[in-house]
């Protein structure tokens, strides 16, 4: 079995481990940041042993282009970031609105009660 069998190349932005809905990079990341196979096995319990192993391999196997994988997905996810910050939806908006009216309602709720409390 060819190692790239384990994985759809959907685009260059997407690389999903065949059979889920999980792309290589959360994979990597956990490696990279020092999670075992095992660990990486418990938080994503769809993976097999097989699959996360591939991934590593993979990631070992062609590491300079897989490297240029990762750059090119945290580029876009950070682009996106800053697009949602930068024009939120009216969902944010309005959810961000909700949040603020609670937090005046608790500071309101705490000045009410030092004030009793004195």
């Amino acid at each position: 079995m060819e190692l790239e069998s384990y994985f759809e190349f959907i685009n260059e932005y997407a690389i999903r481990i065949r059979g889920t809905r999980v792309n290589i990079e959360t994979v990597l990341q956990n490696y990279q940041d020092g999670a075992s196979p095992e660990e990486i096995a418990i938080r994503y319990p769809t993976l097999s042993f097989e699959q996360i192993h591939a991934a590593i391999l993979y990631y070992l196997a062609k590491q300079k282009h897989v490297e240029d994988y990762l750059t090119r997905v945290r580029n876009l996810r950070e682009q996106g970031w800053r697009e949602q910050q930068q024009y939120p939806t009216n969902f944010v908006r309005e959810l961000c609105r909700r949040l603020e009216q609670q937090r005046m309602k608790l500071h309101r709720n705490r000045q009410e009660e030092i004030v009793t409390a004195e």
